[in-house]
């Protein structure tokens, strides 16, 4: 059922954060966000975390401090499309915070 659950919030969450904070390119900004979780790619190169607690965090190469960190950073840049990438980035990382207990 966590599974179920965390899906579904790596998709709900960024399309109601777009509306929120982008309303008058939602759509784009959705799409972006949503765009974000291919940063979980980096799962196909380190074997399957397994157990009962699923944590992500510094398990996988760019869910490590220093990559996460820089995602932060670009919440603060200029341009509006890496912005929403930014939101999009730092949403799924909190996300995934859930699963280690953050």
């Amino acid at each position: 059922m966590y599974g179920f659950i965390h899906i579904a919030l790596h998709v709900v969450v960024p399309i109601a954060l777009a509306w929120l904070l982008f309303r008058d390119d939602w759509l784009k900004a959705a799409l972006i966000m949503l765009a974000a979780n291919l940063v979980d790619l980096d799962h196909l190169f380190v074997p399957a975390a397994s157990g009962p607690v699923q944590c992500a965090i510094n398990s996988y190469p760019l869910h490590t401090m220093l990559p996460i960190s820089l995602m932060g950073a670009l919440l603060f840049l200029p341009w509006k499309s890496v912005r929403m990438l930014g939101v999009g980035l730092v949403t799924h990382m909190l996300i995934d915070g859930a699963g280690c207990g953050i």
